[in-house]
This record gives structure tokens, C-alpha cells and sequence, in this order.
């Protein structure tokens, strides 16, 4: 199945009119998760192969003066290359993670919570993919990152996505009216 392909039927699914007398609904977050999820991972792995295919490791290409360029590291690490021996820890750690995700997004309802769920989900499985695929071996592979910030770190798509997922969780559990709906509560 393709991204145009969840498309269509996440878009024939809003489109249909609901059945006389049912109540508006709440959509599960699952759906919207996954389809947040698979854009995600399309995006992380494709700037990834384009970033592989077109860069140098250890060259800079400015795009915004010292601020922001792109330079290719592959990091067997976290964030700053933190715990780089312990690869595997982070292949586990991100099993965890989707596994996690993927039951929140099970247990809620609403569109906001799935394209927040989805976005970590992303990022989440980019890495992960990464963890599983590339050298040196399965599960202990390093992450492609190429986004320069400063001289501060690199990072990647799937940074990104889970960065921005995780603030947008943070929101919704902050702001008010916004508590998860779960399936199982029968209130209106």
C-alpha cells in the first residue's frame, strides 16, 4: 500500500456521510497515527537516501550561514552521540517506544492524538529502521543524521518528528478540554 493509497482512504473514510440518527463520532487515533506514522518514515528514510547519495562525510554545506547546513555523520549514538557503545540499548529503547505509541494511539480517539502519537510513531521506526538495517550489523546500526545545528549537533527527519510529536503530546495534555478520549469512556 502507498502513501497515495492511505490518501484515498483516509479521504473516502471522511467523506462518508454518517448513517441517520448516529452521533458525530470521534475518530480512533490509530488510524491518523499510522498514516502520520508511514508520511513520517517516507520522508526521514528518503532525505536520508538523498543525504547518503549527495554528501560527504565530514563536509559542510551551508544552507543558513553557521546556523544551519548539512553534514553526513552516521551516529551509533543518542542525541550528541551520547552512549555510543551501547547501541543495542537503543534498538530495544525504540521497539519500546513504538510499542508504547502504538498502544496510545490504540487506547485514544481524535485527530489531534493521532497525528502527535503518529509523528513520535515516525520518527520513532526512522531511527529504528536505521538501528535494524545499517552497518555494521543488525540491531546495533548507526543512524544516518545530516541536519547541522550550529556546531551543536546533527540530527535527521526522525529528530525532528519526534521532537515536534512530543510537543505537541505536551499541549494537548496541558491545555484544557483536551483530555484523552479513550475508547472504553462512555461519557459525552
Amino acid at each position: 500500500m502507498t502513501a497515495r493509497d492511505i490518501g484515498k482512504c483516509t479521504a473516502a473514510v471522511a467523506a462518508t456521510p454518517p448513517e441517520a440518527g448516529a452521533e458525530k463520532r470521534i475518530p480512533r487515533a490509530l488510524g491518523i497515527a499510522v498514516a502520520v506514522a508511514g508520511l513520517g518514515l517516507i520522508l526521514d528514510q528518503g532525505t536520508k537516501a538523498f543525504a547518503t547519495g549527495h554528501l560527504q562525510p565530514g563536509s559542510r554545506v551551508p544552507l543558513i550561514g553557521d546556523l544551519l547546513s548539512l553534514s553526513l555523520v552516521y551516529n551509533p549514538g543518542a542525541a550528541f552521540s551520547i552512549g555510543s557503545g551501547t547501541t543495542w540499548l537503543f534498538t530495544i529503547i525504540g521497539v519500546l517506544i513504538v510499542a508504547v505509541m502504538t498502544g496510545f494511539a490504540v487506547l485514544l480517539r481524535g485527530a489531534r492524538w493521532g497525528i502527535a502519537l503518529g509523528l513520535v510513531l515516525g520518527g520513532a521506526v526512522g531511527n529504528l529502521v536505521d538501528r535494524l538495517v545499517k552497518p555494521p550489523s543488525f540491531g546495533q546500526g548507526h543512524v544516518t543524521d545530516f541536519i547541522a545545528y550550529g556546531h551543536l549537533f546533527v540530527g535527521n527527519v526522525a529528530d525532528v518528528l519526534v521532537v515536534v510529536g512530543m510537543g505537541l503530546l505536551c499541549i494537548l495534555l496541558v491545555m484544557p478540554g483536551q483530555r484523552p478520549a479513550h475508547t472504553t469512556e462512555n461519557t459525552p
